[in-house]
């Protein structure tokens, strides 16, 4: 992890008050300038040496003051956030033992719609960026991302009164963000066409999940999926799963 402490952000791009960052990119943060004296952040990721190094990243920053909470998979987070419902930020890996793609993120707002939960992947994908904002999230961090960033989206996301996350004002230092490449208009057509199911096992798809992946989260039978798939792949007029995938980035 790049643990040079001078890096700064670029110009600003607005999602109504929302954000992504990746590697080398934020987009549509709302920051207010007043730090908290303590707040409390939930933390569900199933990597403890994750967990410990961005407690430690964000427990270095003098802006902020945070009470931790953990989980290392969604029904543990959940619980948590039903149990502490003043939990102020949280950090929701798209990837768990219990969950694939935007499937936690989508059972987290649908029990707690007043959760302000930022993202974290490994995969940055316009598409899954795109409908991950939708849903409600409040930024997407790029686990890509350098040390300096990632402390510096978080500490503003936590210092960030819940209030002001509509009607702040977007920040300057933020990277804009790229629109889907698709390789023509048509694509954007054929997407609209699709149906909740189809663009939930896109969503899954581009995320990097296998068919059983796919079964699993979604609670499919496998042969289902697979003419979920097919289906996709024919609508979008592709031949392989790789040339779909290949399509969004």
């Amino acid at each position: 992890m790049n643990m040079n402490m001078n890096v700064t952000m670029d110009t600003a791009w607005s999602d109504g008050g929302r954000a992504v960052l990746d590697g080398g990119h934020a987009q549509g943060l709302s920051f207010t300038t007043a730090a908290p004296a303590a707040r409390k952040v939930l933390l569900a990721d199933d990597h403890d040496l994750v967990r410990y190094g961005l407690r430690s990243l964000i427990d270095a920053a003098p802006a902020v003051t945070v009470e931790w909470r953990e989980a290392a998979n969604l029904g543990d987070a959940m619980q948590c956030y039903a149990a502490e419902p003043d939990i102020h930020l949280v950090l929701l890996d798209l990837n768990m033992a219990d969950c694939k793609g935007l499937q936690g993120l989508r059972q987290f707002t649908q029990v707690h719609p007043a959760a302000r939960i930022a993202v974290m992947s490994g995969t940055h994908d316009e598409f899954v960026v795109g409908q991950a904002l939708a849903l409600g999230a409040l930024c997407y961090l790029s686990k890509s991302l350098g040390a300096a960033r990632t402390q510096a989206a978080v500490v503003e996301l936590i210092a960030q009164a819940p209030a002001a996350a509509a009607t702040a004002a977007m920040p300057t230092r933020v990277a804009r963000a790229l629109p889907p490449r698709f390789p023509c208009s048509a694509s954007f057509d054929r997407i609209a066409e699709l149906g909740p199911r189809h663009l939930e096992i896109l969503e899954l798809v581009l995320s990097g999940c296998s068919n059983l992946e796919i079964s699993h989260s979604t609670h499919l039978a496998l042969g289902t999926v697979k003419n979920y798939v097919s289906t996709i792949l024919l609508a979008l007029d592709v031949k392989s799963r790789s040339h779909l995938i290949s399509l969004f980035h």
